[in-house]
This record gives C-alpha cells, structure tokens and sequence, in this order.
C-alpha cells in the first residue's frame, strides 16, 4: 500500500507541529564490513521511518510556521522524542517536528 493510500484511510493529522512517522521495518542490516545483522539480534529498534501524515506547523508570534517535513520523507528521529500509538494493528509514532533530526535523501 502506498503513503498516500495509507494516509487516506488513516484519517489522522497530527495537530500543530507533530508529525507521524512508521518505524522502518529493515529487516537484515548490512554492517560497513559486509556482515549482515538480521533484526533479531539488533536490540534497538531503528530510530528511521517515513513520514505519514503531517501537522499544520508550529505557532510562533501568532502566525504558523510550516513544517520542513512532507509525506513520505524518511528520516532520523531522536531516540527518545516520541509516542508510541497503535492504529488498526499498525504501529505508529508521533513526534514533534524538532525532534526529527534530519531528513534522508536516498539518491
């Protein structure tokens, strides 16, 4: 399914500057000396995901300052700056907008 369709029967939008984000899923790591980690052995889950749906933007002097952040943008995350939240059986994060650490452009 793609973002957009899951962002259409989600119904969700995160208020103000929180974004939600689904954790990536990657299943086997590749280490830089070619070993491959599967996720079983991993005992942190990924601070990686995509974004799903965004919030309007913070508010700052009375006016709304957009996020940086679109839909289907992956990026970092701070390992301690969410909420875990289950939506029909999916597990999601939300996160505010300042706690996204970078965006990933793989090209």
């Amino acid at each position: 399914m793609s973002t957009k369709a899951k962002q259409k029967t989600l119904k969700i939008k995160p208020l103000g500057d929180r974004v939600l984000v689904q954790r990536s899923t990657d299943a086997v790591e590749k280490t830089a000396s070619g070993i491959y980690i599967p996720d079983t052995v991993k005992k942190e889950k990924p601070e990686r995901g995509t974004v799903i749906a965004v919030g309007e933007g913070r508010r700052e002097d009375g006016k709304i300052i957009p996020p940086t952040v679109s839909v289907g943008d992956s990026v970092v995350f701070s390992k301690y700056g969410y909420d875990d939240i289950k939506i029909d059986d999916e597990e999601y994060l939300i996160i505010k907008e300042e706690n996204i650490l970078a965006i990933i452009n793989e090209k």
